[in-house]
């Protein structure tokens, strides 16, 4: 059945990226995690197939043998199958183990599936491509004006907001979302351009006229962190943390926030991640 729906495709670990999470972008992906061996897969792979060339695209249905694919159903944490896992825009955001009857799934589909406010936060997105940001702000207020703790309107509105340097908005509206990678990244983001201030050039000469100046220092230090000038940021962070003066704690701080703003996966996180702690210790 899967071999004739352009809705279905067996997808390794090598493929996940491009056809589940970019294409979750795109449209909800269920991902059905299986083996040959599994009796229940057996029973509910043709019964998903089916539900999914019947939606007629509403969503998609990835295939991932967990024995070709050991790493990926690793990092899904999978322990049973069959699961399903429900990816929308990149993020897991359900998942059911086991059978289950043909009614709960197409409830559990139906739960998973964009709402009218998720598509105004896709017409946002849409206008913010095409540089419409007044237009884009409205609707992202709307959204957030019938359900304050809207997650992905939120989350783009903080960014607005940090671009604008409405630091303090910003905060308010992530502090009524739930903490996660993305919200945390923001709220670093926002601590760094809120602690920026000044010229960056006069701070430069300020920091010239007296090099031992850990204030001057990371007043800089802030201001090339607000500029996305991240490495020559940690640099001089990291120096006033090794001179172990009064504004270590709040350097430390900083260069923390810069972490979560490039993520735990950048080279610059992992490098200076070990710097910083070697110099603490």
């Amino acid at each position: 059945m899967k071999d004739t729906s352009p809705y279905i495709k067996d997808v390794s670990t090598d493929e996940f990226q491009h056809d589940v999470l970019s294409r979750s972008r795109e449209v909800p992906v269920l991902v059905d995690f299986w083996a040959e061996w599994c009796g229940p897969c057996k029973t509910l792979s043709p019964l998903l197939e089916r539900i999914t060339i019947e939606s007629n695209g509403r969503f998609e249905l990835a295939k991932v043998d967990v024995d070709a694919n050991q790493e990926l159903s690793g990092q899904f944490g999978i322990q049973s199958i069959p699961t399903i896992v429900a990816i929308r825009d990149g993020k897991e955001i359900n998942r059911f183990s086991g059978l289950l009857p043909e009614e709960s799934i197409l409830e559990f589909i139906e739960s998973i599936m964009p709402t009218d406010r998720d598509m105004m936060v896709e017409e946002a997105r849409t206008a913010l491509v095409n540089g419409d940001t007044v237009g884009a702000e409205h609707i992202l207020r709307q959204v957030l004006d019938s359900q304050s703790d809207h997650q992905e309107a939120g989350t783009s509105l903080a960014a607005l907001l940090i671009d604008k340097g409405d630091i303090e908005e910003a905060m308010i509206v992530l502090g009524k979302l739930l903490p996660d990678a993305d919200v945390e990244r923001l709220q670093s983001a926002a601590r760094l351009r809120q602690s920026a201030s000044g010229d960056v050039s006069a701070l430069e000469a300020a920091v010239q006229a007296n090099p031992d100046d850990d204030e001057a220092q990371l007043d800089l230090a802030r201001a090339l962190a607000a500029h996305s000038e991240f490495e020559p940021a940690l640099d001089r962070m990291l120096e006033i943390v090794k001179r172990k003066g009064e504004l270590k704690e709040e350097a430390r701080l900083a260069m923390v926030d810069i972490f979560g703003v490039l993520g735990s996966e950048h080279p610059l996180t992992a490098t200076y991640r070990r710097q910083l702690a070697t110099a603490l210790y």
